[in-house]
């Protein structure tokens, strides 16, 4: 199957059905207009989110759209009525044994083998798949100013191994990272991560034939780091994040391509001409699908007027990266 330059996905928006309904909505617009990337996460609106995809394609042909989603973050409810977030921890984790209290990390985050076999099942089952095309730990570098480095990449190492065993039990294809600050900062952070080091441990979890094979990380007008920062050491070499990822042989996802929306006020005319494009939603999502690297750029789609709009940024020639450096001077 072919990868859309562009993806959608469901991060925002209350926990109703209203939202729900708008996301079923989108998804099936984008995919009417060409879209086959769709990304989620079990924590996202309280599973809400990984429900409404799973309604989008319910009976459509499973070869025709991929889904990432991911784990990590403790979603802590799942919208039983007048259930608090700790009643919701004991009766769905810490009683039936999944996860133990000393085991959340930063008081919300926990990538423990049993929890991330346990978060998958509640994706699978949401998202109505046999199979998670791609897998991602969610932002493990919440975990790493607490657990120091050895403690970290030892965690990181347990996790891909955990993944692994997904990939043969034909639960997932592939699994990755999908970070927000990790890769964008540089070394010395409490938080960076390190391409090579991950890439270490993956290949002490599978060998040389390994499955983590993606990357997540947020790229936009705003946040151009990816692309202008060598905040990586990949063999020996300073590199941005997309360039190590390139070296490596990695697909990449970005996220939060037009900054929740943020961004889009802001942007001058001629810098809306430059990148191409009728509005300037289409112009900011020119620049990290354009950026060499990216496979692609994940924005968030909750109505389907929107999802029409930025798909037919697919349509459109890439941006050279020559006028995507001097946007920044």
């Amino acid at each position: 199957m072919e990868l859309s330059t562009l993806g959608l996905g469901t991060y925002l928006g209350e926990a109703t059905s209203v939202v729900d309904e708008g996301y079923v909505s989108a998804a099936k617009a984008f995919f009417a207009a060409g879209g086959t990337v769709f990304d989620t996460a079990a924590n996202y609106r309280g599973g809400r989110s990984e429900q409404a995809l799973g309604a989008a394609f319910m009976d459509r042909p499973r070869g025709g759209f991929f889904i990432s989603t991911k784990a990590g973050y403790l979603p802590m409810g799942d919208g039983s009525p007048g259930e608090d977030s700790a009643t919701w921890f004991r009766r769905v984790l810490e009683g039936p044994g999944v996860l133990r209290a000393d085991e959340v990390v930063d008081g919300c985050h926990a990538m423990t083998p049993r929890y991330l076999a346990h978060q998958l099942e509640v994706s699978r089952a949401a998202l109505g798949v046999a199979t998670v095309d791609l897998f991602h730990l969610h932002n493990p570098e919440q975990q790493l100013p607490q657990l120091g480095p050895e403690a970290f990449y030892a965690a990181i190492q347990q996790a891909f191994e955990t993944c692994e065993g997904f990939v043969a039990a034909g639960k997932i294809r592939a699994y990755g990272v999908a970070t927000w600050n990790g890769f964008r900062v540089p070394p010395g952070r409490p938080d960076h991560l390190s391409l090579e080091r991950l890439l270490v441990a993956a290949e002490a979890a599978g060998g040389p034939a390994h499955h983590f094979r993606w990357i997540q990380l947020p790229l936009n007008l705003a946040l151009p780091e990816a692309f202008l920062a060598p905040t990586q050491t990949f063999r020996g070499e300073r590199m941005t994040p997309l360039q190590a990822a390139q070296a490596a042989g990695f697909s990449v996802q970005t996220s939060a391509s037009i900054m929740q929306a943020r961004i889009l006020s802001q942007l001058p005319a001629d810098l809306v001409a430059a990148l191409g494009g009728s509005t300037p939603a289409q112009a900011a999502l020119q620049f990290p699908r354009s950026c060499p690297g990216v496979t692609v750029a994940l924005c968030g789609m909750a109505r389907p007027g929107h999802a029409i709009e930025n798909a037919a940024v697919m349509g459109l020639p890439k941006v050279d990266p020559a006028v995507l450096t001097g946007l920044f001077g």
